[in-house]
C-alpha cells in the first residue's frame, strides 16, 4: 500500500447521467460536493436510472456555481436547471427509501429530460442531504446520511482489480467485450498502486486528509453491462463476476465508503489503509 494513490475522482451531478471527472473535490458528510443532488423520477414518483433506461448514459450534466446543472445530450440543445427555491417538497421512492425532494422549477427542463428518454419524467433536487435520507441502518453509524446515490456516500474502485477482471474476461466466454473501462462501474474515487481485490479487506482508509470507514462491498447490477458511450448492453462484467467474484451469492466490485470527517481530496493524494 506504500505506493497507493488517488488515480481519479468522479461525480454525477444528476443521478444516472454521465460522470463528471474532477481534479479535486470537497467531501461532505453525505458524499462529494455536487454528487447526485439531482435525479429523474417517473410519473409514479419512482427514481429513473440506467437499469431500465440505458439512454441516460448519453446525457451529461455540468455542475454550475450554486448547485444548478446544465444538461446536454447528442442532438439536443442544452438546458439549464437552477436550484429550486425553498418550498414544498414531494415524496419520491428511491430503491425502497421514501425521500423528500423539490422539483425543478423550469418546465423546459422536465420536457427536455422526457424527450431524451421518450417517457414522462421530472427532474428533482435534494435540498437538504443532512437530514433527508439516512444510510442503510444495517451498515450505518448513528446520524450518517447520503445523497441520492444508490446507498452510500462514495464508491471506491481500484485499477488493479479492474485489470485483473479484464484478464478474466479475456480468458472467458465473452473476450470480445473486453477490456472494460472503469466508467462501467461508476465510481467516485479510483485508487491505483494496490494488489487486485485488496480493497475487499479494508475497513478504514484515508485519502489525503479525509478518513473513511468501509461500509460494505458494492453489489453489481445490469448497469455495468451498459457501454457508457453508446448505451448498448452486453453480458460483461456480470458473467465473469458470477464465476469469480460472488461472495455470499452477490456479484461485487468495489467498496462503499462513508466519510468520518469532511475535507478535500485531490488526484494524486496518498491512500493509506488504517
Amino acid at each position: 500500500m506504500g505506493n497507493a494513490r488517488l488515480h481519479s475522482i468522479h461525480i454525477y451531478p444528476v443521478k444516472a447521467f454521465r460522470s463528471l471527472p474532477l481534479r479535486e473535490v470537497v467531501v461532505e458528510p453525505w458524499g462529494p460536493a455536487g454528487d447526485r443532488r439531482w435525479m429523474l423520477i417517473d410519473d409514479g414518483g419512482k427514481v429513473v436510472t440506467q437499469r431500465r433506461h440505458p439512454r441516460l448514459a448519453l446525457a451529461a450534466a455540468e455542475l454550475l456555481p450554486g448547485g444548478g446543472v446544465r444538461l446536454s445530450a447528442p442532438g439536443a440543445a442544452p438546458v439549464t436547471a437552477r436550484v429550486p427555491a425553498p418550498g414544498r417538497t414531494i415524496p419520491v421512492e428511491l430503491f425502497g427509501d421514501k425521500v423528500e425532494v423539490v422539483p425543478a422549477e423550469e418546465d423546459a427542463v422536465h420536457a427536455w429530460c422526457g424527450a431524451h428518454l421518450g417517457i414522462d419524467v421530472r427532474l428533482v433536487h435534494l435540498d437538504d442531504p443532512a437530514t433527508r435520507r439516512p444510510v442503510d441502518p444495517a451498515f450505518a453509524l448513528p446520524g450518517e446520511t447520503v445523497s441520492l446515490a444508490d446507498g452510500y456516500p462514495l464508491l471506491l474502485t481500484t485499477t488493479a482489480s479492474l485489470d485483473h477482471l479484464n484478464s478474466l474476461i479475456e480468458e472467458g466466454k465473452n473476450p470480445a467485450e473486453g477490456p472494460l473501462p472503469m466508467n462501467r462501474f461508476r465510481p467516485n474515487v479510483v485508487v491505483e498502486g494496490t494488489e487486485p481485490w485488496e480493497e475487499d479487506l479494508w475497513t478504514r482508509v484515508t485519502i489525503g486528509e479525509v478518513p473513511f470507514r468501509v461500509a460494505k462491498r458494492c453489489g453489481r447490477c445490469v448497469v455495468t453491462t451498459t457501454d457508457q458511450d453508446t448505451a448498448r448492453r452486453g453480458k460483461e462484467p456480470l458473467h465473469t463476476l458470477a464465476v469469480h467474484q460472488r461472495p455470499g451469492g452477490r456479484l461485487v466490485f468495489g467498496q462503499n465508503l462513508v466519510p468520518l470527517s469532511p475535507g478535500t481530496i485531490r488526484v494524486g493524494d496518498p491512500v493509506e489503509v488504517v
